[in-house]
């Protein structure tokens, strides 16, 4: 089980990220010329030896990891209401 300073350290490190959310456009996929990249509302992350399925991943876990620390919180609430 996370410790709630693990779970607040991993939750300071998601909201220093630059803002979501953050898109992966894919060449081939989403658009036809240039590069595959992450737009942010700071910029676009472009990585070298990524998959698809990796530009996916970590496009989607900015917002993700929010979504899951809201989840962890709202479950330890009703947790603790009902003991």
């Amino acid at each position: 089980m996370l410790s709630d300073k693990e779970l607040s350290a991993i939750r300071e490190r998601a909201e220093k990220a630059a803002r979501g959310p953050w898109k992966a456009f894919i060449e081939d996929r989403d658009m036809q010329c240039g590069s595959s990249f992450i737009q942010t509302q700071c910029g676009d992350i472009e990585l070298l030896g990524a998959t698809e399925a990796d530009y996916d991943f970590i496009a989607n876990a900015r917002q993700d990891i929010i979504a899951l620390l809201d989840e962890i919180e709202k479950l330890k609430t009703e947790k603790q209401q009902s003991v």
